[in-house]
């Protein structure tokens, strides 16, 4: 509904994209925060870079998947270049970034011998990928979606088809699954956030329904999250236009600078970061007068600065960020 019904939605969806970016790939073990996720890459410690670019790949995935579906299906070959996309330049890049895997996987242990699961053959993955794409279509039997993409993001991890980056595809497929069908007309609700706070749980139902058929739990576990995640969503959307009016009740008060203030603070909801130099651009006024718009937003208490290791000063919306 929210995404039906606020004006310049694309604004904040952004950030939902960032966090659900950040909250998967932490489930895999990057270390990459939100706040370290909106700054550039060159305002991090180099040690930081390798998991912020895993963050910000997963970012272009998501967008060019959910671009892509308006002339391709939910589909394998939509799924290969979406993990292509996950894994360039990553780690990860060698073990064949959109395609499919030719040889045996695990998932925990350090061999096969004492692995907590192994997956499929790889000689069944392309059958075992087209029944899924065939369920996935299905329309002859009614199935409720938010029921079929648990069975899907369930039956995709037990596949197991890459040889990496499987968790985040099989999180990033249930927003896909849900905007394809009309559920969600915008990309605004992601599970990640949910699975990563009770990861321990998402893990044994996931097993459970592979060792003991527990179908029902997982299917449980999975609505649950949707509803939390559904009532965050509303939360979060109510939060953003309280605090777009007390922006723009503040900003009013300000004069002459107003039109260059709305202008900036739009693109803010979508990059919560600022300098001097990306003010000036987006206006299009002086450098001096880029830094009297940057004094008057943090006069205003709308941006505070956030110290990176650059020279440059940077400025955040904090309460904004928060709000993720």
């Amino acid at each position: 509904m929210y995404s039906e019904y606020i004006p310049n939605i694309d604004l904040f969806i952004s950030m939902h994209i960032l966090k659900e970016a950040t909250q998967s790939s932490k489930i895999e073990g990057t270390q990459t925060n939100l706040e370290e996720a909106i700054m550039k890459k060159e305002d991090l410690q180099p040690e930081q870079r390798s998991d912020w670019e895993e963050v910000h790949n997963y970012i272009d995935a998501i967008n060019h998947a959910i671009l892509r579906l308006q002339e391709l299906p939910f589909s394998s070959r939509l799924i290969r270049l979406t993990h292509k996309i996950l894994l360039q330049g990553v780690r990860g890049q060698h073990k064949m970034p959109g395609e499919f895997r030719t040889s045996q996987n695990w998932i925990g242990g350090a061999t096969l011998s004492d692995a907590t699961f192994i997956p499929p053959v790889h000689t069944s993955i392309q059958e075992l990928m087209s029944d899924l794409e065939h369920f996935a279509h299905n329309e002859d039997q009614f199935f409720p979606d938010l029921l079929k993409i648990a069975l899907i993001h369930y039956q995709f991890e037990t596949i197991h088809p890459f040889l990496d980056g499987n968790g985040r595809i099989g999180r990033l497929m249930i927003a896909l699954y849900l905007v394809e069908k009309g559920i969600l007309k915008k990309p605004v609700l992601y599970l990640s956030d949910f699975f990563e706070r009770n990861r321990q749980l998402y893990y044994d139902n996931l097993n459970n329904v592979r060792t003991k058929g527990d179908l029902k739990q997982w299917f449980k576990f999975f609505l649950v999250g949707i509803i939390e995640t559904a009532k965050n969503g509303i939360n979060t959307f109510d939060a953003i236009l309280k605090l777009k009016k007390e922006c723009e009740l503040k900003i009013q008060t300000v004069g002459k600078h107003t039109p260059h203030l709305l202008k900036l603070m739009d693109n803010l909801y979508q990059a919560p970061i600022i300098d001097q130099q990306r003010i000036a651009f987006l206006t299009g006024v002086s450098r001096g007068t880029a830094y009297k718009l940057l004094n008057e937003l943090t006069a205003l208490d709308i941006l505070k600065e956030i110290t990176t290791g650059k020279r440059s000063k940077n400025f955040w919306f904090k309460d904004y960020v928060r709000l993720f």
